[in-house]
């Protein structure tokens, strides 16, 4: 039998999936929690985004909805499902899954040297589940910092750990015209979620997904520093989006 002479070849490294981004306590109740930055995503309206999952490191995270410590990743946000809220996100789907993977073993921690220039040219969603305040403000503002431009929304302004210099990282996350106002006086840039058929108030301007059919990548509006953005209530449970809404300006 004759084989061929020569050295075999190796095949190719497979690109990284994703990276352990954080490990550490939660800056809202100092559980454990973990941030895994994916690099590809299915989701047409933020578009091919780097994504940010923000995890309980010990708690599966249908778990964690059930029980309510997911209060450690989303804080006092009335609408997670352990609220019996309007949160839009199918927790059982991409947030499971990358918190699988994360038990498997399957993403490296995150090396500058190594691994920065997969985030090189690329926008970053920042919390695709999870609050971004639940994390060190130093690490959040570093991973945004990677990439070309970023998105974040946060709904812990009232919390007492929040870290006030979010108002300058994401846009901080409302559900009246009273309350965004509340925020936009202290600094920050709004993202109101409204009923359908509510009048923007002054200043504000709606989603451009909803009015244009824009994805995030190619809007980028919501960074925490440009506009006050109002977008109506959508998602499988948005028949639980219950607040009274008064609509104000024109």
């Amino acid at each position: 039998m004759q084989y061929l002479k020569g050295h075999a070849k190796k095949a190719p490294a497979l690109p990284e999936r994703g990276f352990i981004m954080y490990q550490g306590q939660s800056m809202l109740d100092n559980a454990p929690i973990v941030v895994i930055a994916t690099m590809s995503t299915s989701n047409v309206k933020t578009g091919q985004m780097v994504q940010t999952w923000i995890l309980r490191a010990d708690i599966n995270p249908v778990e964690a909805s059930q029980t309510g410590d997911d209060s450690s990743i989303c804080g006092n946000c009335v609408h997670r499902h352990y609220n019996k809220g309007a949160c839009y996100v199918n927790i059982g789907q991409a947030p499971n899954a990358v918190y699988k993977g994360y038990q498997r073993g399957i993403y490296p921690v995150f090396s500058f040297d190594d691994h920065a220039h997969y985030f090189a040219h690329r926008k970053i969603r920042l919390g695709a589940y999870g609050d971004p305040a639940a994390v060190p403000f130093g690490v959040m503002q570093s991973i945004a910092a990677l990439g070309i431009g970023h998105t974040g929304y946060t709904h812990q302004a009232d919390h007492k750990g929040f870290d006030g210099r979010y108002f300058e990282l994401c846009q901080v996350s409302a559900d009246t015209p009273r309350q965004a106002a509340k925020y936009q006086k202290l600094g920050a840039k709004t993202f109101r979620v409204a009923l359908a058929g509510d009048a923007l108030a002054s200043g504000e301007l709606e989603c451009l997904a909803d009015s244009k059919g824009l994805q995030c990548i190619d809007c980028m509006l919501c960074d925490g520093s440009t506009k006050n953005i109002a977008i109506t209530v959508h998602g499988s449970r948005s028949n639980r989006f219950k607040s009274n809404l008064i609509a104000v300006g024109g």
